[in-house]
């Protein structure tokens, strides 16, 4: 079975390749649920985050308040490797997890990973997808999903690597900038090449 990571940047549509490859029936992972988990009320990671952060960055009933953590880790460098010195270790026993599990014959299963080259974890898969579109177009979707300003899209944007880094260093491309047909053409495209390289 390969090991295939699925990446990109921000608002490129990789939520939206790999549902089309859940779909298709191959076993997908999503690194953000993992990381939700590896932070809900009453967990390691939680705490380990209150005692690096502050309760500041708690909500009402104890949970994490996403927001405002967000503000302090997209602000500040260090702060963002602090938080991810502590959930991604969580992540990758969670993805070691989701390997184990794939039943037997899977031709490929795919862990979506948003900062697989951020963290240096591309050398772990056997091939990396990456969904992507302008750069520009990433703001003004940003913008338009999640209600901030052009400033706020730009600083969130700035704590990745630009998605023409990670086009270069991708195995395969599955460009989301046009129409949904396209895009779903693009991933039958990689599914084939994939199902093809497992059979060899």
């Amino acid at each position: 079975m390969l090991r295939v990571a699925l990446t990109g940047g921000m608002a490129t549509g990789k939520s939206y390749v790999a549902g089309k490859l859940r779909s298709a029936g191959f076993p997908v992972v999503d690194a953000d649920v993992l990381a939700r988990e590896a932070v809900a009320p009453g967990s390691a990671g939680l705490r380990a985050i209150v005692e690096r952060f502050g309760p500041g960055v708690l909500g009402t009933g104890g949970a994490l308040d996403r927001a405002r953590l967000a503000a302090i880790v997209f602000a500040d460098a260090e702060a963002r490797l602090a938080l991810e010195a502590i959930v991604h270790p969580i992540v990758r026993t969670g993805l070691d997890r989701f390997w184990t599990a794939c039943p037997g014959g899977t031709a490929f299963a795919v862990a979506d990973i948003p900062l697989l080259y951020e963290t240096g974890r591309a050398g772990d898969f056997d091939a990396v997808i990456v969904a992507a579109c302008p750069r520009e177009m990433q703001l003004d979707r940003i913008v338009q999903r999640d209600g901030t300003t052009r400033e706020q899209a730009e600083r969130r944007l700035a704590a990745q690597l630009p998605i023409e880094d990670k086009v270069r260093r991708a195995d395969y491309i599955i460009d989301t900038s046009t129409t949904f047909a396209a895009t779903d053409a693009a991933v039958d495209e990689v599914v084939r090449a994939l199902r093809a390289r497992a059979r060899t």
